[in-house]
């Protein structure tokens, strides 16, 4: 393998993991917000306990976030020095938004907010929360203008071979970015509805196990508590139902979205990417029909073989273009319109390295635009599908006391995540051989383009890159086990794991938790 290749692998196996958390900690400390809004609005103490149980997990996994995404700014200076130089007059300022505005206000605020409790007011308190969720998708945005311009170039001009930016009101307002944004963040909902649905499940089902909820004669649930199981009193039913249950509504709303946005995407792809659009269809020649299964050798360089199996008539059309009828152009069409405008051949120049002078195979790896289209899909579809399940059988109060149903549930926490990392995999990998695609649109700026062979560090061997993606692979192992063992042991403990005052205390006043009470709670406790 090449350095170029190697590099690529990199980034993936480093991007895909780092986005693991990105979606969770953007929806899950939304929730946490709107629960701790709810806590201040009513007084009750199960929104405090939600509060502190969730918020805890949201701390470990932006904490894990933090640590596996700042690899990322490395990779661009070790691996890709030619694609920084080219994008960089570009990217410099949505990247530097995004690290000294975002990112400073989301976690300084984070912070007033850890170490807050009982020491600001409670209106303050949550004001800091809120503050800290919104630098997050703010610097969301950011990134998504930074991303989108590599998809769909605009207000720039070519300065001696560079893009210099002319325009930025173009460039943080780019259609792709916009569209980006919203299914980037009607995903991240999805994940942490589907997380809140899982864990939430799984705590009722050890009530049931345990023996201190019971179903009467009319299916409904009977609440009880347990004098020996800290945490576990009828409040603690309370906080699990109500989970779960605002989990579920989350997770299909973000569902709905995440299919408009999806449509609308689809049809800027139609305009802006149309191989992409092909490649994710495998469609070999040109049609109107959507392929929900096709067979054939979708890794020959012309696709001849591939046959449509199951297709749905005039589907395609409708996702590219919102009719039925008009026909989207195919891989063996589309390709030697692109050789045509961008060349048959990398050029013979010293920046493609061992690639100068080799043919540009335009077409990207199908398999994987074609499975991950359906991923994306099914994965989000699965996941809105359990979740409007859930929301039936849960409808007297409780789950049903089936093990394999709570292992199921837990199992469907993965769904999303799914989804979501099918979604950037296709997104990235279907925009090959370029790294930064050409804008075919009147409007843009159509000399605009980067290819992939010529992005990578010209200086860096196959060897150097094969040492640092082992090394980084290895660290984010350790970070994963890390991860899933602190979130385990806290998933595990319920509530009291982030409310230990709750393993001494009997009963309480409902004002002794209360805004601005005193739990008696230590706030290190919480933080660490």
């Amino acid at each position: 393998m090449e350095a170029l290749d190697i590099a690529r692998w990199q980034f993936g196996i480093v991007t895909v993991y780092h986005f693991l958390m990105v979606p969770l900690t953007i929806g899950l400390g939304g929730l946490v917000a709107i629960l701790q809004t709810r806590w201040l609005k009513t007084g009750k103490e199960e929104y405090l306990r939600m509060t502190k149980f969730w918020g805890k997990l949201f701390l470990i996994n932006f904490i894990m976030g933090v640590a596996t995404g700042i690899v990322q700014e490395f990779q661009f200076g070790m691996a890709w020095s030619e694609y920084s130089r080219f994008v960089g007059d570009v990217f410099g300022a949505p990247l530097a938004m995004e690290a000294l505005l975002a990112f400073f206000v989301e976690s300084t605020f984070l912070g007033l907010w850890i170490f807050g409790w009982k020491k600001l007011p409670a209106k303050v308190h949550l004001a800091c929360l809120w503050i800290a969720v919104a630098g997050s998708i703010v610097s969301a945005y950011f990134i998504l203008v930074a991303n989108s311009w590599m998809q769909h170039p605009v207000g720039v001009e070519m300065v001696d071979g560079r893009p210099v930016m002319n325009d930025a009101w173009a460039v943080f307002t780019n259609n792709t970015a916009v569209v980006a944004f919203f299914h980037t963040i009607t995903g991240a909902f999805a994940v942490a509805g589907g997380f809140l649905l899982g864990i939430s499940w799984y705590h009722l089902w050890r009530r049931r196990k345990d023996g201190i909820d019971t179903v009467g004669a009319d299916g409904r649930v009977i609440v009880g508590s347990s004098e020996t199981i800290p945490g576990r009193d009828k409040r603690d039913h309370s906080v699990w139902i109500k989970s779960l249950r605002i989990g579920a509504v989350v997770a299909m709303i973000a569902f709905a979205g995440s299919a408009i946005s999806g449509d609308m995407s689809g049809k800027l792809m139609f305009e802006q990417q149309p191989m992409k659009m092909a490649a994710a269809e495998a469609a070999c020649h040109d049609g109107t029909s959507f392929s929900i299964l096709s067979l054939g050798d979708v890794g020959a360089k012309d696709c001849s073989d591939v046959v449509a199996v199951m297709e749905v008539p005039g589907l395609l059309s409708f996702l590219a273009h919102n009719d039925f009828d008009t026909e989207i152009k195919g891989v063996n069409t589309l390709v030697p319109k692109y050789q045509e405008k961008y060349g048959k051949y990398l050029p013979d120049d010293p920046m493609y390295g061992a690639n100068a002078g080799q043919e540009i195979n335009y077409v990207p790896v199908m398999p994987v635009t074609y499975w991950g289209f359906r991923m994306m899909i099914g994965f989000g579809g699965l996941a809105a599908m359990a979740a409007a399940v859930a929301l039936f059988v849960t409808r007297k109060g409780t789950v049903p006391k089936s093990k394999g149903l709570m292992r199921l549930a837990l199992i469907g926490i993965l769904a999303p995540f799914g989804a979501n990392a099918a979604g950037w995999i296709f997104t990235e990998m279907g925009r090959q051989p370029f790294v930064v695609a050409p804008n075919p649109s009147m409007s843009g700026v159509d000399q605009v383009f980067l290819f992939t062979a010529a992005a990578a560090s010209p200086g860096v061997s196959a060897g150097e890159v094969i040492f640092s993606l082992v090394t980084l692979a290895t660290v984010y192992a350790v970070l994963l086990v890390v991860e899933v063992k602190l979130l385990t042991k806290y998933i595990r403990g319920g509530v009291v794991s982030a409310m230990p005052e709750l393993d001494q205390t009997k009963k309480k006043d409902d004002g002794a938790n209360g805004p601005g009470g005193d739990g008696g709670d230590d706030v290190l406790a919480f933080a660490y």
